[in-house]
């Protein structure tokens, strides 16, 4: 049981969630069962000025203490930054939080974005999280209790009433008892909670901590309570201790914004009347949860805008200095997003209301019915499509900006041609002002723009579909409409059959236009050559032999700014899949693997790093990336190497065997392969169809004329023909020696290949190579225990019991005769399944 819920967690949190709201709305509907709108309307239009400004006032002074919840948490942790910072950080991160609901995942997310450009770790925005979020649970409990101490029997909504004597205990007691617990888990200064060893604050970080969560919810729920006109002071300790029930209750059920939930406590609680109740909760959620929202996105996309200026101005360089508003880039997208998605849902809650009184009659004066009527249809289908468009700009997808801005600008029109809308306009207008701002932030290509749709066919797609309603119209056009329309399943109902099939017409179009909006950009697969002073200043470092992979002519190149090391990589499906290390200098493989990074997010790709080396380890891990054992690779050290031990017997019987055969070997040089081409590509051509098998690409070279040429070939000739060959690969500064194709002829002798690769070990020792590769064993080294990951365990069993798909323990075994030291190689790529599809690219890249 344990196990299906936890595969299924966020699954049953979405339906918990879903649940709450709806009993939330179910509690709202029965509570104002007695409410007319017109009721609710005028309320709203009651409140003047003073009152709003009041409101506005007090939530700037909640949304300033909220700020200091980040600041007094990050100089507990032993971190402390600016107030500019931290209040980036905070404000952020609570506009986001309390519109979303999911405080912990979505707040988190937004301070780990400021604080981890400001120089702190995962773990020390993990305190900050806890710290501040513990603080305001606490807060919220102990000024509730204090209220329930100071004001008892001040909640009408419970229906057995305590004695006040009890509610008085109540409330002093839990207070107590939560600051015994603090003081009885101390250990040096921390307190164990949920696995962290949370840092405790000093006496006047703990009181400073207490005044700001005093502060915020005394600003807080003054705020709404300025908004009921005529309120006695006398009721405000009765919406103080609604006001944090309803918190509470709405942070439990993680509703997005505790919309309904937050607003059914408040009503249920209040004694007021409810029409004037639900019109304060009305302001109440757009000045204290929409405006903020508007306000960050608006100032963040402002900052984004001029930084992403100031980068084009500046060819890439730097200058974010530190303006806590420039590091905080990231954010910028994310709050866009979710402001489209409110400007979606306000487009819909729009169209389910009436219009304001008086102005269908000066529009009608202006626009003919038909038109306001289609007009108002049409915004709330715009309102829908910014639902699906706001996760797309999430996501800074090039195609959801366009489309979004298009909406945003449609609805902006349809809002004042459905019923003089001014306020939505003048939101949706302020929106797409935004977006258009931040253009640059939406970098990630998609089919929509990368293969946009030429306009002659849209016309003409739009042409044939219009005429096709038009002609259903007029054919029909004496059918009375009713909805019984729709669901006439009979053999003469055509009008029925128009309609839902105009309909389907309808969806299909939407549903291939948000395809093309998400899909990624298709990336050709291209060829590279790589610029021949690159690959000699880079070759020049390497000390490892499969940097001559970039001469096999499948690959892409990325190159360093300084133009002396490279990357090797190619595009399969999704998949960026990067082989090897770097070839060239170190210090200039961080800057190519986030380049690379950067390039595959553009894209929408996920990154595959393949039989990379320790020392790309910390620089993937920075990235972000997942690391699992691929195999381990041997190497032998040429530097006394020598057939003349015991333990290199087998290898020494084997050897010669083929040299009573008559085998001679021989370094035939890179100049002189033209003259016995003819010869290799016969015994090429024979071994691989002994073997059945096709040539492969990517990982390995392929026996091709202009490649082989390049490489001096080790050949192993009895009576003076060839029977065995490999190409020879060797770093210019002589720190490793290898092959790459190793291919027989049908009459080799037995140990041939034995004799072929000592010889070669022997003349790379004599030439002053310090190392032999001989190359990876896939899947050796991984050890499965019963707490290994899945992907150790697989491998571990493939290895063990694969030898009929692919000679794994085979493989290694013959390796293990040259007592090679085994150095592990890695796969880098993102979590969930990327690995899996990523390996799969990988095989299909090699295997075309």
């Amino acid at each position: 049981m344990r196990d299906w819920i936890a595969h299924r967690r966020g699954t049953l949190i979405a339906l918990a969630v879903l649940v709450v709201a709806v009993l939330g709305f179910a509690a709202i509907h029965k509570l104002t069962a007695e409410i007319r709108l017109s009721e609710v309307r005028a309320a709203f239009a009651a409140l003047g000025w003073p009152e709003l400004s009041a409101s506005i006032a007090l939530t700037v002074v909640s949304y300033i203490a909220l700020t200091f919840y980040d600041t007094i948490a990050l100089r507990v942790i032993g971190h402390p930054l600016p107030w500019r910072t931290a209040a980036v950080a905070s404000f952020t991160s609570y506009t986001i939080s309390h519109n979303l609901g999911l405080a912990m995942l979505t707040g988190g997310s937004a301070r780990y974005r400021v604080y981890s450009r400001a120089g702190l770790d995962e773990a020390a925005v993990a305190r900050v999280v806890l710290i501040a979020g513990v603080t305001f649970w606490a807060g919220v409990i102990t000024v509730a209790c204090l209220s329930m101490a100071l004001h008892p029997g001040m909640l009408p909504v419970v229906r057995w009433t305590m004695p006040p004597l009890l509610e008085r205990s109540i409330g002093i007691a839990i207070p107590l008892a939560m600051l015994a617990i603090v003081l009885r888990y101390r250990r040096g200064g921390a307190i164990g909670l949920f696995g962290w060893r949370l840092p405790l604050p000093d006496a006047r970080q703990a009181l400073a901590l207490v005044l700001v969560s005093t502060v915020d919810l005394a600003a807080a729920s003054a705020a709404l309570f300025v908004l009921l006109p005529g309120a006695s002071p006398d009721l405000y300790p009765v919406l103080f201790l609604g006001y944090a029930v309803a918190i509470v209750v709405a942070l439990i059920s993680h509703v997005p914004g505790g919309l309904g939930v937050f607003e059914a406590v408040i009503i249920a609680t209040m004694p007021q009347n409810n029409a004037t109740i639900l019109a304060a909760l009305l302001a109440y959620r757009i000045i204290y949860y929409v405006a903020p929202l508007i306000l960050a996105a608006v100032l963040l996309a402002f900052h984004e805008g001029r930084q992403w200026r100031r980068r084009d101005r500046t060819a890439g360089q730097e200058r974010r200095g530190t303006d806590p508003l420039a590091i905080a880039l990231p954010l910028a997208p994310l709050l866009l997003g979710v402001l489209v998605f409110m400007c979606g849902a306000m487009l819909l809650v729009s169209g389910a209301l009436p219009a304001a009184p008086g102005r269908m009659d000066v529009l009608a004066s202006v626009l003919p019915l038909p038109i306001s009527e289609m007009a108002h249809v049409a915004a709330s289908l715009v309102g829908v499509m910014l639902l699906f468009v706001a996760l797309g700009l999430y996501r800074r997808l090039d195609g959801a900006f366009w489309a979004a801005r298009l909406l945003l600008v449609t609805g902006t029109l349809l809002s004042i041609a459905k019923g003089l809308d001014y306020e939505e306009a003048t939101v949706l207008v302020l929106t797409a002002a935004a977006l258009q701002w931040t253009r640059a932030a939406f970098y990630r290509r998609t089919r929509l723009t990368a293969e946009p749709l030429s306009p002659e066919w849209l016309v003409g797609v739009g042409a044939a579909i219009g005429l096709s309603v038009l002609i259903g119209f007029f054919a029909y056009r004496h059918v009375g409409y009713s909805s019984d329309l729709w669901w006439r399943f009979e053999t003469d109902a055509n009008a029925s059959r128009f309609l839902r099939t105009s309909l389907a017409v309808g969806l299909l179009l939407i549903g291939a236009a948000i395809w093309r909006l998400f899909a990624a950009a298709p990336v050709p697969m291209v060829h590279d050559e790589l610029p021949r002073d690159v690959a000699e200043a880079a070759l020049a470092h390497a000390d490892r032999t499969d940097a001559m992979l970039a001469f096999t002519g499948d690959k892409r190149f990325l190159v360093s700014d300084s133009g002396d090391a490279f990357l090797m990589y190619q595009v399969k499906g999704a998949s960026w899949i990067v082989i090897g290390d770097p070839i060239g200098p170190a210090e200039a493989w961080s800057e190519l693997l986030w380049a690379i990074r950067a390039r595959a997010d553009a894209a929408q790709g996920r990154l595959l790093l393949y039989q990379i080396g320790l020392r790309i380890v910390p620089i993937a891990i920075e990235m972000g990336l997942k690391l699992v054992k691929y195999g381990e690779e041997a190497t032998v050290e040429l530097e006394g190497f020598t057939l003349d031990t015991p333990d290199m017997r087998s290898v020494r019987k084997a050897s010669r065997v083929a040299e009573r055969a008559g085998a001679e070997f021989a370094v035939v040089p890179a100049a002189e392969m033209p003259a016995i081409m003819p010869e290799l590509h016969a015994i090429s051509d024979w071994w691989l169809a002994d073997k059945n098998h096709a040539e492969k690409r990517f990982s390995v070279g392929r026996f091709e004329p202009g490649y082989m040429a390049k490489f001096d070939c080790a050949v192993v000739r009895i009576e003076g023909r060839i029977v065995a060959f490999a190409n020879v690969w060797g770093t210019p500064n002589k720190q490793e020696l290898s092959v790459d194709l190793m291919r027989h002829a049908e009459s080799m002798p037995q140990g041939g290949m034995d004799f072929l690769f000592t010889r070669l070990m022997l003349w790379g020792h004599e030439h002053g190579y310090r190392t032999f590769s001989l190359g990876m064993a896939p899947l050796s080294g991984i050890d499965a225990r019963r707490l290994s990951p899945t992907w150790s365990k697989v491998a571990a069993f493939l290895f063990r019991h694969g030898e009929r798909f692919y000679g794994f323990a085979g493989l290694r075994a013959y390796k293990e005769k040259f007592r090679p030291n085994w150095t592990p190689r890695y796969i880098a790529s993102p979590g969930g399944t990327s690995l899996l599809r990523g390996l799969i690219d990988l095989q299909a890249l090699v295997s075309r």
